[in-house]
């Protein structure tokens, strides 16, 4: 049996992808070890865990001790005062007797508690965590989500007399997302590329990208939901939890609260829908000012939002809506590539679907009839496609009915047989 060593960027609570990977290759012959990031502010995240038999999770520690020491020293000194007047007293003495080291000291903590300086330990302490987790793990064939586990990736399979196999896989374009600007992006890219053995990308627009961008056509591994986790029985009485009466048209959209991901313009539509409470479920860097943007509109009423669940549970809360979105903004190639899972956890919970007309997504969407595509940058188009289906009951029950066909194609047990493949060369 061949072992993997898998590493992401990130605590691996809500990474559905990774999950399904892992689970694959558990289940065909692979024994998995994934490596991740330990979250010290969630009790319930485990350093180490045991998905099955072939497939463990080790979470790296997110912070060096030597740092937290000094945050709580630090805490501790300017919540209580009278400490200060000792601590004040030594540094004074050693001030005195060594003061070129005491000078040198306080400023390498004061960096280190407030700075950038701060951030790059912290990442390259885990980074250097990773990596000497995955080389003496000894794996047979290792396998980097994303760019930024690329590093720890390469240094585990290539630096070592006998080199290991290292599969790259994007989940993202890197050289045109969001907080990607830099032109740095495109060159760390293609250092890794140029030493890695196999490259994985979600869709053929992104890898027809890579080719016009790098001269090869990578594998092609969409990113489509698993029946097995999508289908469960039950469903969570979101009206009940909402306080909204039983027969109130829920409008969703569930996943990462970000920019660029058309929310701004969901809540400038909402008010021109005729009817529907517009329901959020999820976290991220732009959900206070969401949260605040309703509020000063007074909107509160008609928009709600509700913290992220977990993967598994996440279908019974989408079961309840009447239809959903996908509203990506075209602000980088990334964005316009896409072909987002949620669309895809949407038809699998038979929801059609208001998304934008981007080449993926409404290749999908147009070809299925699982909903209708608009112009995601104008909230009147929005509304547009939201009244259609809200006017128009019966074709809102035939695009609901034929997400049980789509499903059946866009599916991760038919998808996962090419993940296969690029495992069987190794």
């Amino acid at each position: 049996m061949k072992r993997v060593g898998m590493f992401v960027w990130n605590h691996f609570t809500n990474d559905a992808r990774v999950l399904r990977e892992c689970t694959t290759l558990s289940r065909n012959g692979y024994d998995v070890e994934l490596i991740c990031i330990d979250d010290p502010n969630d009790p319930d995240v485990k350093q180490y865990e045991e998905v099955n038999e072939h497939f463990r999770v080790h979470r790296m520690r997110r912070y060096p001790v030597t740092l937290e020491l000094l945050q709580k020293a630090y805490r501790f000194t300017a919540k209580h005062k009278w400490p200060a007047l000792p601590i004040l007293a030594v540094w004074g003495l050693m001030l005195y007797f060594i003061p070129i080291i005491t000078i040198l000291l306080t400023i390498l903590v004061g960096l280190l508690l407030k700075t950038k300086v701060r951030v790059v330990w912290i990442r390259g302490a885990l980074i250097l965590r990773m990596i000497i987790k995955g080389h003496r793990g000894k794996y047979d064939i290792y396998h980097s989500n994303d760019l930024n586990t690329m590093p720890q990736g390469y240094i585990s399979a290539k630096w070592r007399f006998k080199k290991k196999p290292l599969i790259y896989d994007s989940h993202e374009v890197q050289t045109s997302r969001t907080g990607y600007d830099s032109p740095w992006y495109k060159r760390f890219e293609q250092f890794f590329i140029n030493r890695m053995d196999s490259m994985i990308v979600e869709n053929d627009t992104r890898a027809k990208f890579n080719e016009e961008l790098y001269g090869f056509y990578p594998h092609v591994l969409h990113n489509y939901p698993s029946l097995e986790i999508q289908q469960v029985d039950g469903k969570v009485d979101l009206h009940g939890i909402l306080g909204l009466p039983k027969d109130e048209k829920i409008l969703l959209y569930q996943g990462g609260i970000q920019a660029g991901r058309g929310l701004e313009k969901l809540v400038d539509a909402y008010p021109l829908f005729n009817e529907g409470t517009l329901v959020f479920i999820g976290d991220g860097k732009i959900k206070d000012s969401l949260v605040q943007t309703v509020k000063e509109r007074n909107l509160e009423d008609g928009i709600r939002f509700i913290p992220k669940v977990p993967v598994r549970d996440l279908p019974k809360y989408t079961k309840n809506a009447y239809l959903a979105f996908q509203v990506l903004n075209n602000i980088n190639f990334n964005h316009w590539s896409a072909s987002s899972n949620k669309l895809f956890e949407y038809m699998m919970n038979e929801v059609p679907v208001v998304a934008c007309n981007f080449p993926e997504i409404e290749k999908v969407v147009e070809e299925s009839e699982v909903g209708v595509t608009i112009d995601p940058h104008k909230p009147e188009e929005i509304a547009k496609g939201v009244n259609y289906l809200l006017e128009n009951p019966d074709k809102r029950s035939e695009f609901s009915a034929n997400c049980k066909n789509a499903r059946k194609k866009y599916n991760w047990e038919i998808e996962q047989k090419y993940l296969l493949e690029v495992y069987e060369k190794y």
